[in-house]
């Protein structure tokens, strides 16, 4: 009978030691309730309680948490439903709050967080949900955060991970985003004939531009020597008439033989000709290049008189 007395005396020692000492982890607070009153907060390391009278009330998780929001589907301004899915990272900063200001804490910051992606999503339509991630992230950690603040709780960040929109959907906007590049890649394939027109029309431009101008210079070229060989006939035809002035014949002969060669050149090149006879008297031809050379000569022999003729003072 005294052993056991004396071993229930042992056992409510060893109760009575372990309710007195706690010992709380790194990363943990725990609160601490007077009669199921919350009086403080244990911070990491050894604490001492009163048994019975004072007891461990809630065991609060301080570090930085992951809270993976399930997918739910969602209807966008446009009436497009897309299933999203989602992951919060939160971290309670007063033990105190997180224990007795809300039931579930995390069930309660599930929930919140389900109903902002819905009203969120539900202000934007499809084209602006599936590209601007950023701004509908920023817009839930606003909202969740400024929520979740009466309950000790900092929402650091809030992460959209998958926005799908149904199978049917997703090839209307791959047929979109095709016709979308084919008339994209028509535009240009317009330009570029719309470039080469013109790069065409202006080379032909400088092409007629050049054949103006060098159908210019050639004229102009052969004016000039139409004027010169003008001006040539004209000094042979005043030699000439000087000379017959003169009394010499034979410069009327070389006139003439000159312009029956050149009348007998033309009719040789005709090509409406294939033989020509003519009655020729060679004769006179003769004639004419003696007078020729009678002709040279006499010019000749005035150079060399005016040229040894000494001048006059």
């Amino acid at each position: 009978m005294g052993q056991i007395l004396a071993l229930v005396v042992v056992f409510l020692v060893v109760v009575a030691i372990v309710k007195l000492v706690r010992i709380v982890p790194q990363g943990y607070e725990w609160t601490v309730e007077t009669f199921g009153k919350y009086t403080t907060t244990l911070s990491p390391g050894l604490h001492f309680l009163i048994p019975v009278y004072q007891a461990v009330g809630r065991k609060i998780n301080m570090m930085e948490q992951v809270l993976d929001v399930p997918s739910q589907d969602v209807i966008t301004k446009d009436n497009a439903v897309v299933r999203v899915d989602g992951v919060v990272f939160y971290q309670v900063l007063e033990a105190s709050k997180a224990a007795y200001e809300v039931s579930n804490l995390e069930q309660a910051s599930l929930a919140l967080v389900m109903t902002n992606i819905r009203t969120v999503l539900g202000s934007m339509d499809l084209d602006e949900s599936l590209s601007q991630r950023d701004a509908i992230n920023a817009k839930l950690l606003k909202v969740v955060d400024e929520a979740t603040h009466p309950w000790g709780v900092k929402v650091n960040r809030i992460e959209i991970k998958d926005i799908a929109p149904p199978r049917d959907l997703i090839d209307a906007m791959a047929r979109q985003m095709k016709a979308e590049r084919e008339k994209r890649a028509n535009i240009l394939d317009a330009e570029g004939f719309r470039q080469a027109a013109i790069l065409k029309a202006e080379g032909e431009k400088q092409s007629v531009i050049l054949a103006a101008e060098g159908e210019k210079e050639a004229a102009y070229r052969a004016a000039e020597a139409r004027e010169r060989s003008a001006e040539a006939e004209a000094k042979a035809t005043t030699m000439v008439s000087a000379a017959i002035s003169g009394g010499n014949v034979n410069a009327l002969n070389y006139f003439v033989a000159n312009n029956y060669v050149e009348a007998l050149k033309e009719m040789a090149k005709s090509p409406n000709q294939k033989m020509l006879l003519l009655p020729v008297e060679a004769t006179g031809i003769l004639g004419s290049l003696a007078g020729i050379a009678e002709l040279a000569k006499d010019s000749l022999g005035q150079q060399q008189k005016s040229i040894a003729q000494p001048p006059q003072r």
